[in-house]
């Protein structure tokens, strides 16, 4: 509303200016009066004139204001729109199909019964009159009659007996190189190691021949120094060994010989 008057008042003022000028041409210019009484008259008549003029711009200027003010426009109001939720409607439910119609079993009908055939019977054949026997026919047929048996087949040869069962192996004697006998010699500490203080224990595997020689020397263990290793060698390989036996046969057989080299006391 007061946006819509400011215009209004602002039109106003320019007619009641526009008023007060036409006022003031259209009113006539006083007259000069006599000093005396005439003064009064004419000072009277100036203040009714413009209180007559300030009245007639007040009441044009709210005439003014009531014709602008019937115009002001009114917004159009805003019609609310109600908003409904509709629930959505649940599928159908697929209606359930109906039940079969029960099957008939029809009984099966029983096979009609066959009629037996009747088998014509055969005519009796005339019987002829047999001869009387002789007493050759009566051999043959009691020959017939008795046949002989036929002869039991042979019996099979019996069985061979067994072979004895072989006898088991005789024991083996293991070989030895321990015999006090045999005088193995020690084999010598070799003079390097000897200066080095290396110590050690070597094993061998040796293949002992029947004639008690070593055949075959194999190194089962080293001692850590390969010159202990190779004076171990070296010293059975002059060895004698008291051969493996099984039974009283000697036979070829390996053997373990350990040889310890210490240095302890020397």
């Amino acid at each position: 509303m007061t946006a819509a008057a400011s215009p209004a008042l602002a039109l106003n003022g320019d007619n009641n200016a526009q008023k007060s000028h036409q006022a003031r041409q259209a009113t006539p210019p006083a007259t000069p009066q006599p000093p005396s009484g005439g003064k009064r008259r004419s000072g009277r008549a100036e203040r009714a004139s413009l209180a007559v003029l300030v009245l007639g711009l007040h009441l044009g200027g709210l005439a003014t204001l009531v014709y602008f003010g019937a115009k002001v426009t009114i917004p159009p109001q805003i019609t609310p729109i109600q908003v409904a939720f509709i629930p959505l409607e649940a599928p159908p439910q697929p209606e359930p199909a109906p039940p079969a119609p029960p099957v008939k079993v029809e009984k099966p009908t029983p096979p009609k019964p066959v009629p037996p055939k009747v088998e014509p019977k055969p005519r009796p054949k005339p019987v002829a009159r047999e001869p009387e026997p002789t007493t050759t026919s009566e051999t043959a047929i009691s020959a017939e009659k008795h046949e002989p048996t036929p002869p039991a087949p042979p019996q099979a040869p019996p069985a061979p007996p067994a072979p004895p069962a072989p006898a088991p192996p005789a024991p083996v004697t293991a070989a030895r190189f321990d015999a006090d006998y045999l005088n193995n010699p020690a084999p010598s500490y070799p003079p390097l190691s000897r200066r080095m203080r290396e110590e050690g224990r070597v094993m061998l595997r040796v293949l002992v021949s029947p004639e008690g020689l070593p055949a075959k020397i194999e190194l089962s263990k080293s001692s850590g120094s390969e010159r202990l290793d190779n004076a171990a060698r070296d010293a059975v390989t002059r060895w004698r060994f008291v051969a493996a036996k099984q039974g009283d046969q000697p036979i070829e057989a390996w053997v373990l010989v350990p040889i310890v080299f210490n240095l302890e006391g020397k």
